[in-house]
């Protein structure tokens, strides 16, 4: 029987196309003990601003340590949840659907306190997984005994979890050995993520690749229409 899977980084409120894939496959594996980067998703995304596009960030406290794993890094700063729920409320405030969907964030946003950004980050892809109607099972990679070579933890992953067909993105091509893939049976899928509709967007020229919340605040309950491919 086909079991589709991903193996993919947390990300603070990803973009449509991180919640496309996970609705894409049966079993959406958190990979949280790999190293945590800096200056990327991790803990950050964009969102739209009049002045253009503007990050959201919240701070991870990262000095001195050279070799950290996501699941290890912990939040700098109280008070972040606050500062970007105003940031979004001031910027978004105008959108078609602020006033139904800001009952629902605004206590999402007001309540998460927790001291670690791997919870952080599900927290915010569970509640929006569930305000979207998926429902794929989520596991996370340290739950594994897993060999320090990249491609084969990855396989053995999907070993474990009975995946026939292992999905990634295109940038999984330079470090990846397929043939490793293969020897187990495992069809390996690069995401394509062209084909998504556009939506009604405040503020200029549009733009896919920013925060599910732009597309949550413009569309409300019609988000998952425009996850769905045209093409």
């Amino acid at each position: 029987m086909q079991k589709k899977g991903i193996i993919t980084q947390s990300n603070y409120i990803p973009w449509k196309g991180y919640f496309y894939s996970i609705d894409e496959v049966d079993t959406y594996v958190v990979y949280d003990d790999v190293q945590y980067t800096r200056r990327d998703w991790r803990n950050r995304n964009l969102i739209k601003t009049p002045q253009g596009l503007k990050w959201l960030t919240i701070p991870v406290d990262v000095k001195g340590k050279y070799y950290q794993k996501i699941k290890d890094a912990k939040i700098a700063k109280s008070g972040w949840n606050k500062s970007h729920w105003d940031t979004i409320k001031q910027n978004y405030k105008d959108a078609k659907c602020f006033k139904e969907m800001s009952i629902w964030l605004e206590p999402l946003y007001m309540n998460c306190k927790y001291e670690f950004l791997t919870d952080i980050n599900l927290y915010f892809i569970k509640n929006i997984n569930e305000f979207l109607g998926i429902e794929t099972d989520i596991r996370f990679s340290s739950e594994f005994d897993l060999p320090e070579d990249k491609t084969q933890r990855l396989v053995n992953i999907c070993k474990e979890l009975k995946v026939t067909d292992y999905y990634t993105g295109d940038s999984a091509k330079s470090y990846i050995d397929i043939n490793k893939f293969s020897e187990e049976d495992i069809n390996v899928h690069y995401w394509d993520f062209q084909g998504f509709p556009t939506y009604r967007q405040l503020h200029g020229e549009f733009v896919h690749g920013v925060s599910i919340i732009d597309l949550i605040m413009n569309e409300g309950n019609d988000t998952p229409y425009f996850l769905k491919k045209t093409v």
